[in-house]
This record gives C-alpha cells, structure tokens and sequence, in this order.
C-alpha cells in the first residue's frame, strides 16, 4: 500500500538541479527516478548539462563527447520539458543579487526561469539566504532533497531505491548505499537503509 494518496499527496515540487548534483551518477538517478514517480518536477539548462557533461568527460576516462550526447538524449528523451530557456526578464530579475561566484548566476537564473520552489544544489554557500529569499526559492543540498523525499514518501523512495539498484550495473543495496554515502548524502542513505531494514 502506498503512503500517501492522490487526496493527500503535497503539490509536486519545481526542482531545479544544479551541475553539481547532476553529475553525480547515482543522486542523479535518484533524482530522475523520483522525477519519473512523480515526486518531484526536475529541470535544468542547457548550460547546466553541459557543465555536467564536461566535468565528466574531464574526470572520468571512459566518458567521452558521444558519451556525454547519449546522455544528454536520454535525459531529454524521459523529461522532454525539463529544460529550460533564461530570457532577459530572467536575468533581470537575478542581476540585482549578490553571489559570491559569479560563474552561479546562470543557476540562479535558471531556477527562476524554470519557477523552481526549490535550487538542488550541493554548493549551498554560493546561493545566499538572502538572494534565495529575494526569487523566493529554497536552496537544497541533493541530501536535504532526497532525505526530505524518503521522510514524506517511504513507499515510493523504497521503489525509487529498487529501480536504482536495478540499472546500475552489478549493484546491490549495499553498494548502492555505500555509493549514496561516497557522494555526501549521509542521511539519504541512513533513511534507506532503515527503509530496507523495516
């Protein structure tokens, strides 16, 4: 039985995820998984999956520029409205803002372009309280998110969980959570763990 039903279920939430959670690949399947139950709405830029795509091909040997394309396709292939275009109203409404890196603001503005209620981002202190305050949208590490998903809805994240388990190539609940924990999302992987265990 699920934990929360069509009456009861809170409104699903605009989530706009930033490169560096992106990147990752197993909190991006957990996101995009999330995503494809419906728990969340995810979008990005261009820019953004293009930050994504070159850190990956910089960092990983076997990822390579057609491996950056089909990932892009299928991202785009299973959220056709998730990316976004920045317009000039976007920008304006950003530019007043003060950002300790200036390299951010294309996030900032695309989290306000998208109508995000929330910025799922693992550089929380480039996003400052008072800049999110001003666009009214709320800055989440991708382990505040997911954690706060598991809290409110264990059923669906437990079957997000399996579906995640299940694509990563020879992986297991444990070194699936082993892989969560590696990628700084402590609590995420203690709420799943519990899950499994209950």
């Amino acid at each position: 039985m699920s934990s929360s039903t069509d009456t009861d279920r809170a409104p699903i939430r605009v989530v706009l995820g930033d490169a560096n959670v992106l990147y990752s690949r197993v909190l991006r399947d957990y996101l995009l998984y999330a995503a494809d139950a419906e728990l969340i709405s995810i979008r990005w830029s261009a820019a953004i999956l293009a930050e994504v795509i070159e850190h990956l091909t910089a960092n990983l040997p076997t990822f390579d520029t057609a491996s950056g394309q089909r990932l892009i396709t299928a991202m785009t292939a299973a959220f056709p409205d998730a990316e976004i275009d920045i317009d000039d109203t976007d920008r304006e409404q950003v530019a007043p803002l003060a950002l300790p890196d200036e390299d951010d603001r294309h996030v900032l503005e695309a989290a306000v372009a998208a109508e995000a209620e929330i910025l799922c981002t693992d550089n929380i202190k480039d996003f400052p309280a008072e800049a999110m305050k001003a666009v009214d949208i709320q800055a989440l590490t991708a382990d505040d998110l997911l954690s706060l998903l598991v809290t409110e809805y264990r059923d669906e994240m437990r079957a997000v969980h399996q579906t995640v388990v299940s694509r990563l190539p020879g992986a297991t609940d444990e070194s699936t959570l082993a892989t969560i924990y590696r990628a700084g999302a402590v609590r995420t992987a203690n709420l799943i763990e519990n899950l499994l265990d209950g």
